[in-house]
């Protein structure tokens, strides 16, 4: 670069005056529709420069204590990369003009050399030089510096022009930057919005942090992670990378040199203190601080992160993990802004992320509480097979479907499935009672009207809150049959040793505790045949007719026909069931033994089913 105050020499013709002006005009209306800095740039150093005759241009603007060239013309491509980021207090007309915000005008080799001898520019032979400040709301922003072959003089319209066209680069930039600083809050506010969209769309941890590193790669960082706190050290829940090779390496990098939390800088610093990292440029000595050996080292080199910056997620004050950003790109360093940005999302990710967990707790907890109360393994005889499934909604409230089945001590064998309308504490303590209440009825009276009328006088007896409904069969091998009666329940489903699928009656009653008397039906049962009993989980859908869901159970159990009466009924279940159901599923199926002998204690060892 060159400059330095000086007086013209050579007055200009008046009609070179008016040329020069008048393209100087054209340069100006240019300015001013301009929507680019790249537009300006190039408006600059190439059009303002033509309009004057300078065959050396360069655009710089002030960032913090440096000058950045964002446009140049007429230098060496080595020269202009030397060029392209100085100090401010480097000795050249550019650095002098955004400092002092006054013009520079030098006329002559001699002229030059003598205010900046070192300059490169100084022998390049006679020329002048005009370097004028972009000045915006009363401060310099940065400057444009022209240099014309040869010594002339510049009309004193012609340094007024220059001037205010100056004024108006200044100008435009500052517009230009509003408007992308207006389309960048623009779209950090729709991100925000659609990151909490998808943070509340899920209670699953993994989905949720998922979400947010998906989401923030590669619109706001190279590569994101999100550390959650467990047991005073920090572990990965997810991770993105624009690069999957770098994403591996991310991975060995962390794996070989976990965080640790004495380390006074880094994640470790941020969940300690609750204040954000941020580290605009990394540099090598910085790479060689947090280095731990010179292996380290070099896997740091390799990551090629240029800047970094690192949140805590706050939930109830307390630090719960770090979301961090990095930057691979020269172009895009973290500041301030970017910080209070992380942070907006860090705020939103963390109740999320603890929503996610409480979720997760809590419905470990209700799964575990229904299954404490709901059998562990049924047993079948030499006379029956007995295959059962039940899944949870996933839900943190616990259901109220329950089952059970088990052997008389005569050989005839009870099974039955209910459900408890509701969800909660009140559903599952009324299904235990219920499951509980069945076992005693039928040690006492098997016979399938007897046990529902003395679940009947029970309900009405406890005035319970909760309807019930229930389907009860006593199934007797040397008889060859099986007695059913439901409380409102759905109907069972047979399948028969010869593969015809039979739909039992429908109750002929309503939930427990809502009639006087009870029936049963007696339904032929070969050996092979199976019996299948479910909730109404497994065939409801949002939208559709029951009859459809039970028309689909019909033909799934035809499964039931498997060697495997587990592996059939997992089949069933699987064609009939809804994934987006929010309802318990409840499965059992019985199966009369086909070498079963003679009905009681035949010959068949046997056979436990698990689920």
């Amino acid at each position: 670069m060159e400059p330095r105050p000086g007086d013209a020499r050579r007055p200009r013709m008046p009609r070179h005056v008016g040329e020069t002006l008048t393209e100087l005009a054209h340069v100006t209306n240019e300015l001013v529709g301009a929507t680019t800095v790249e537009a300006v740039s190039k408006i600059v150093t190439e059009h303002m420069a033509d309009a004057v005759g300078a065959t050396i241009a360069a655009l710089g603007l002030r960032h913090g204590d440096e000058v950045r060239l964002i446009g140049v013309r007429g230098l060496a491509v080595d020269e202009a990369a030397a060029w392209q980021t100085f100090p401010l207090d480097t000795p050249n007309t550019v650095s002098d003009v955004v400092r002092t915000g006054e013009r520079i005008l030098l006329s002559g080799a001699d002229e030059i050399a003598r205010h900046y001898p070192a300059l490169a520019n100084a022998q390049r032979g006679e020329r002048t030089t005009v370097t004028v400040p972009l000045r915006s709301a009363g401060r310099t922003i940065g400057a444009i510096h022209l240099s014309v072959p040869d010594v002339v003089e510049l009309h004193p319209a012609e340094l007024e022009f220059l001037d205010v066209l100056a004024d108006t680069c200044a100008q435009s930039l500052e517009r230009i930057d509003r408007a992308a600083d207006a389309a960048k809050q623009t779209a950090r506010l729709a991100f925000l919005a659609e990151a909490s969209i998808q943070l509340a769309s899920s209670l699953d941890l993994e989905a949720t942090t998922a979400a947010v590193t998906r989401l923030t790669v590669p619109r706001w960082a190279d590569w994101c992670a999100i550390d959650i706190v467990r047991d005073g050290s920090l572990h990965r829940l997810a991770s993105a990378h624009a690069d999957p090779v770098q994403a591996e390496l991310v991975t060995r990098v962390r794996d070989r040199w976990p965080t640790q939390p004495e380390r006074p800088r880094g994640l470790a610093a941020v969940v300690r203190t609750g204040e954000p990292l941020l580290v605009p440029d990394i540099t090598e000595d910085l790479l060689a601080e947090s280095a731990r050996d010179a292996e380290h080292l070099d896997a740091l080199r390799a990551l090629g992160m240029r800047s970094i910056l690192a949140v805590p997620l706050l939930v109830r004050g307390t630090v719960s993990g770090v979301l961090t950003w990095a930057s691979s790109d020269p172009g895009r360093r973290y500041d301030e802004d970017d910080v209070r940005f992380a942070e907006h999302l860090a705020r939103r990710a963390a109740s999320a992320i603890d929503n996610a967990d409480l979720y997760g707790q809590t419905r470990a907890v209700a799964e575990q509480l229904q299954r404490a109360v709901l059998p562990e393994d049924l047993a079948g005889t030499p006379d029956w097979e007995v295959a059962w499934r039940y899944e949870p909604s996933g839900r943190t409230e616990v259901g109220g479907d329950f089952y059970d089945a088990f052997p008389l001590a005569d050989g005839r064998y009870v099974a039955f499935v209910g459900d408890v309308m509701g969800r909660g504490v009140a559903a599952s303590a009324a299904m235990a009672q219920m499951r509980s209440a069945v076992r005693a009825f039928a040690s006492s009276d098997p016979a399938p009207e007897a046990v529902l009328d003395a679940l009947d006088r029970m309900v009405v007896q406890f005035d319970t809150e909760q309807l019930v409904t229930l389907v009860y069969v006593l199934a007797d091998a040397v008889e060859g049959t099986v007695r059913i009666a439901s409380a409102g329940h759905l109907p069972p489903f047979v399948l028969r040793a010869h593969g015809r699928v039979d739909r039992l009656p429908d109750a002929d009653g309503p939930p427990l505790g809502l009639a006087s008397t009870r029936s049963s039906t007696t339904v032929p049962f070969a050996a092979g045949d199976a019996l299948l009993l479910v909730t109404d989980g497994l065939v409801e859908r949002r939208g559709e007719d029951i009859e459809a869901g039970l028309a689909r159970l019909r033909s799934a159990a035809r499964e039931l026909s498997s060697a495997s009466l587990d592996d059939g009924l997992s089949e069933v279940v699987s064609r009939v069931g809804d994934d987006s159901s929010d309802d318990d599923v409840a499965a059992l199926v019985l199966r009369r033994v086909a070498d079963s002998g003679s009905g009681r204690g035949g010959v068949a060892a046997a056979i436990r089913m698990s689920a």
